[in-house]
């Protein structure tokens, strides 16, 4: 056997390997022999029959066979013989492969990069306070107040917080907006929506709540709404101008529960205080959260900053296909259209690449980092993770371990991103920590 190697770029070789005529052939004695011992042929018992007729009656099974198995030896002693770490395999080309002839193989890999770790302890990071204010407990218990608020109506001109319902009618440059959106005609007329006053989430229709601020029922009153100029849902609107013409029907007002008995007992407490410890853990659990995910975020920020190692294309391609389909996976379930895609193609790669690029990486350095601090997975992370998939997915345990069991390079790839969390959650454990700055 002959193995040579030819540098593409710093991380992609072809690995040309060459077996001789006698390593040809002792692979392919040995497959006629398996076939001779399993084939059954008329006036022959088992394992009896002549080589010849079995080379005749099988030879397109053991063409196929043959071809893949010369493949498999060559590439398993070329690796053994080059010490070549590889990632993943770019290309196969075969040749013609025969009994008595030597047999050439091309495969072009990508392998891991020489990677000189940074140092990774003590990395600095930024952490807010986790102590809640009395004004973002107040807050809390506000919106709580205004899950259960009850609405009555208002004989008054609208106010900041109040809804309004009310009929609308759109038209553009004098048209009757039915021509232009096609069919999603809720945009262009219904003969009753509701709109918060001011409210801090916009409606269906962009900058409407800003402009009932007055209104009461029985008014008519013509609004201007600008579309944005990327708005997704009907693209013949985007960056338009459209006149409504709407009719208010009714304002109500938000009446909130008083802090009663009541109040307390639907909120599983039975005081205002009992309620305020309550608000104050939950809000110290999520800031908590918050501080582990930014410290991790900065973290993996400080691994690429002093990523410099060139990185395999095919693990670029890879994360690249992932980021891109989960991207238009997400925008089509909100409605946007295909044609959007299209048309920022371009746009979408860059975009896809750079960030596929960041996040290989942040992989490569976290896996060096694990095999460095000799991190594992254990039965412990996999059932973790097993418990977590199985409420976020509504499935049962034991039927997501079988799906696992036949899908084995989904179970590998969740390996993986187990242990690039451990060895993430690792770094946050080792990290130096100092308080954020504070916001204006």
């Amino acid at each position: 056997m002959n193995v040579q190697i030819t540098d593409t770029n710093e991380t992609r070789k072809i690995l040309t390997v060459t077996l001789d005529k006698g390593e040809v052939d002792a692979e392919y004695q040995t497959l006629v022999g398996e076939f001779a011992k399993q084939a059954s042929l008329p006036g022959f018992r088992p394992g009896k029959a002549p080589v010849a007729m079995i080379e005749k009656r099988f030879a397109k099974e053991l063409k196929e066979e043959f071809k893949g198995r010369v493949v498999s030896k060559a590439y398993r002693q070329g690796l053994e013989e080059s010490k070549l770490d590889v990632i993943s395999i770019v290309d196969v080309e075969e040749g013609e492969f025969a009994p008595g002839l030597s047999a050439a193989v091309k495969v072009t890999v990508d392998v891991r990069p020489e990677i000189k770790l940074p140092e990774y302890v003590g990395i600095v990071t930024e952490v807010a306070p986790t102590e809640p204010t009395d004004a973002e407990i107040d807050q809390v218990i506000e919106g709580l107040r205004s899950e259960r608020a009850d609405f009555k109506v208002a004989e008054r001109p609208a106010a900041k917080g109040d809804y309004v319902r009310f009929g609308y009618t759109g038209t553009l440059d004098g048209k009757p907006l039915t021509e232009v959106v096609g069919d999603k005609a809720i945009y262009a007329s219904a003969p009753q929506t509701w709109e918060e006053v001011e409210g801090a989430n916009e409606g269906l229709l962009p900058g409407v709540s800003k402009q009932i601020a007055g209104v009461q029922k029985g008014d008519k009153k013509d609004l201007t709404v600008t579309f944005p100029a990327d708005f997704a849902p009907v693209a013949a609107l985007a960056g338009k101008s459209v006149v409504y013409a709407i009719e208010v029907q009714e304002v109500r007002e938000r009446a909130l529960p008083p802090l009663d008995e009541k109040f307390f007992k639907d909120n599983q407490v039975d005081s205002l205080d009992a309620l305020k410890a309550q608000v104050k853990a939950s809000l110290t659990g999520r800031k908590e959260y918050e501080n582990k995910a930014n410290q991790r975020r900065q973290i993996t920020d400080a691994l690429i900053a002093q990523a410099n190692f060139p990185v395999p294309e095919s693990l670029i391609a890879s994360e690249r296909d992932g980021v891109l389909r989960q991207f238009i996976e997400e925008n089509m379930r909100r409605g946007v259209p295909q044609e959007e895609f299209e048309k920022n193609k371009k746009e979408l790669f860059d975009s896809a690449s750079k960030a596929a690029l960041s996040r290989v990486k942040v992989q490569l350095v976290l896996a060096k980092i694990a095999e460095a601090e000799k991190l594992k997975v254990d039965e412990k992370d996999l059932n973790n993770w097993l418990m977590r998939e199985a409420m976020r997915s509504g499935q049962k345990p034991d039927k997501l371990v079988k799906e696992l069991g036949k899908d084995r390079e989904q179970f590998r790839a969740i390996q993986q991103q187990i242990l690039f969390d451990k060895a993430l959650d690792f770094l946050v454990s080792k990290a130096t920590v100092k308080p954020a700055a504070a916001t204006k």
